[in-house]
């Protein structure tokens, strides 16, 4: 974690998937698994040619739910598996996790800005109504949500990152930014942003209750 501000931030940005949702890689691991493919290997997939591979097309809108299907399965059998792009996708519907709604509900409270930064895409899929009003209700919770396959950058492209400051008319230095991942990190620390990986959830907002003098649990 940066902990070089003097000031507290003034606004918090949140990953979506694997932050304020439990992340996906457990499916992902036990997919892999069921197959024979060792550990990682949907996530290697992932990060070979990672600013021109299958997902980042898919995140940036750059091609559809039937594209990305036909793409990943291909970079998955040059990576030496077998792999359903559908089932993958499908893998990706992760649980709310209530003590990070709490905590954002709270930095809300506070009178913070709050933004909600993620990679997703355009899916076609009927979502279950009960599920989707529970989303609804927790993005309704953030000043701004910035969407890659809306605004057609991604993490960990910096646009994606300035776009969001942009929209919460903040300098970067007065953000603190949660992501379970740290490439996607990285390039908000390089702008100054205060950082946290996220990994079990009460460790995290312990981080960020340091960090912004506030009890959030």
């Amino acid at each position: 974690m940066n902990t070089s501000h003097a000031n507290s931030p003034l606004a918090v940005l949140w990953d979506f998937g694997g932050v304020i949702l439990t992340s996906p890689f457990e499916a992902f691991a036990a997919y892999e698994r069921e197959v024979g493919l060792p550990d990682g290997f949907i996530r290697g997939v992932n990060a070979t040619n990672p600013h021109t591979n299958a997902w980042a097309m898919l995140e940036r809108g750059e091609i559809g739910r039937d594209g990305f299907v036909t793409e990943f399965e291909a970079e998955a059998t040059e990576a030496g598996g077998s792999l359903s792009g559908a089932r993958v996708l499908e893998l990706l519907a992760g649980d709310i996790r209530p003590q990070m709604v709490t905590a954002l509900r709270r930095c809300r409270d506070a009178e913070l800005h709050t933004a909600c930064l993620t990679n997703n895409f355009v899916s076609s899929d009927v979502v279950d109504a009960e599920r989707a009003a529970r989303l609804e209700e927790v993005m309704a919770l953030f000043d701004v949500v910035v969407e890659s396959s809306k605004v057609g950058v991604r993490k960990p492209e910096p646009r994606f990152y300035a776009l969001a400051c942009e929209l919460l008319d903040v300098p970067p230095s007065s953000c603190v930014f949660l992501d379970d991942l740290g490439v996607n990190l990285k390039p908000a620390r390089a702008m100054g942003m205060a950082t946290i990986k996220v990994g079990e959830p009460a460790v995290a907002i312990a981080e960020l209750e340091q960090l912004l003098g506030l009890a959030l649990s």
